[in-house]
């Protein structure tokens, strides 16, 4: 197979960025997403959420910002 993947740059630390069901939030976070359905999760390599966010370029963006190099997880 040929196909081309994108090797993340080793000197800044992965973020996760992976779909979530805002059912799956507790209650009070659910209470600030009023008509919010489905959101993007961005997690520390380790594994810690570092933020909510409701479109996954923006996801991304926001991950870079801060220095992290984004990866999808499904």
């Amino acid at each position: 197979m040929d196909s081309k993947f994108p090797i993340p740059n080793p000197e800044r630390p992965i973020a996760y960025v992976r779909p979530i069901k805002a059912s799956e939030l507790p209650e009070e976070i659910r209470a600030q997403l009023p008509g919010v359905t489905d959101l993007y999760a961005i997690h520390h390599e380790e594994g810690e959420r570092l933020a909510l966010v409701t479109d996954r370029t923006m996801a991304f963006i926001m991950a870079r910002q801060n220095d992290f190099e984004p990866v999808s997880v499904h």
